[in-house]
């Protein structure tokens, strides 16, 4: 856990102030209407970074595997990014992922395996320890959507 840890906290540190760059005209172009612009990308990673916290959180003591369901589009739409004030955006974003890295830190060894559902349907029961490498590789991908070629990651 602690090699996801560090990287998680490198990536914050980084990209926090790589985005912070990137001109509001950039931020909020949308290549297509279907599509995300920039700053509803780093939004939707925001509720990521919540509904993972969630997972973090009440994975490891809930009696049965919480089922924490994201509607991601919902939240994008819902939480309006494209009309948010880009440097409360990205402040936001790091916050989120810092208490990410506090809460895997303190997390007990034995609760790596604890598991959390996030099935709409079908149950998907993964363990926490998924949840924070698979964390980290959407991080990615989606930063690669923010700022092109930045990692080398093929993500589902």
């Amino acid at each position: 856990m602690q090699i996801i840890i560090e990287e998680l906290s490198q990536i914050v540190r980084d990209y926090g102030s790589k985005i912070s760059v990137i001109s509001l005209q950039e931020l909020v172009a949308k290549p297509n209407p279907a599509k995300w612009s920039k700053i509803e990308v780093l939004g939707h990673l925001i509720d990521s970074a919540q509904n993972n916290l969630r997972r973090f959180m009440c994975g490891q003591y809930e009696a049965s595997p919480p089922h924490i369901v994201y509607d991601q589009d919902f939240w994008v739409a819902g939480n309006n990014y494209i009309a948010s004030n880009p440097e409360d955006t990205i402040q936001l974003w790091r916050l989120l992922n810092e208490r990410i890295c506090h809460i895997l830190e303190a997390m007990p060894p034995a609760n790596y395996a604890k598991e959390c559902n996030s099935g709409r349907q079908i149950p998907q029961l993964h363990s926490l320890y998924w949840y924070a490498e698979d964390y980290v590789k959407h991080l990615k991908h989606h930063l690669n959507q923010i700022i092109p070629g930045s990692f080398d990651i093929v993500y589902k």
